[in-house]
């Protein structure tokens, strides 16, 4: 069976977003950035709920390999490019989804049953993100990991990185680490 990964930076008080789904305050070191990178791969299916979608979509396929490009940016566009992809969403249209191409496709009907049948299947672990459709995996308890990359920054609110809990969540600690811009991240597996 695939694992599940939540992996989503926030702020210290708890938010993947601010107000207005403004993420400009979540800007990675090269460092972190070269982090992640490793987790984008060609094996690991990337699950997204619509607002996240809008954002990697709106930018990453239009990162180039050019001179001016970053090579940690480049590197990540390449590697989200190659990554399959699954858009959650009742809004989107197969040809909204199409159009953005490399390895993306729409999944308009049961979220938590799409993302159980995902489980199910042979192959690399599944990486979800966005808060809303990552609550309704935890509490269908579908989620096995948690990455939390705490930015060294509070908001004051947002959307959570946690929403909408039935109960509470038993969680053991399974590694720390710290980046270069101050962003610690905890990952957790299920208790």
């Amino acid at each position: 069976m695939r694992r599940l990964k939540y992996a989503m930076t926030l702020s210290l008080d708890g938010y993947v977003t601010a107000p207005g789904d403004d993420i400009g305050w979540t800007e990675p070191s090269d460092d972190l950035h070269w982090h992640h990178n490793e987790r984008t791969t060609e094996d690991t299916v990337a699950l997204y709920g619509r607002r996240l979608w809008d954002n990697m979509a709106g930018y990453w396929p239009s990162v180039g390999d050019g001179p001016d490009v970053p090579a940690v940016m480049a590197d990540f566009a390449r590697r989200w490019r190659a990554q399959p992809k699954v858009v959650f969403s009742s809004t989107l249209t197969e040809e909204a989804v199409a159009k953005v191409g490399h390895n993306s496709r729409l999944h308009s009907g049961d979220a938590v049953e799409e993302i159980r049948r995902l489980k199910q299947g042979d192959g690399g672990s599944l990486e979800i993100g966005g808060a809303m459709l990552a609550g309704a995996a935890i509490r269908a308890g579908l989620v096995d990991e948690y990455w939390l990359y705490y930015a060294p920054v509070a908001i004051g609110a947002g959307a959570p990185y946690f929403r909408d809990l039935d109960s509470w969540l038993n969680l053991r600690l399974v590694e720390t680490k710290t980046f270069d811009n101050g962003t610690v991240l905890l990952r957790y597996e299920k208790g």
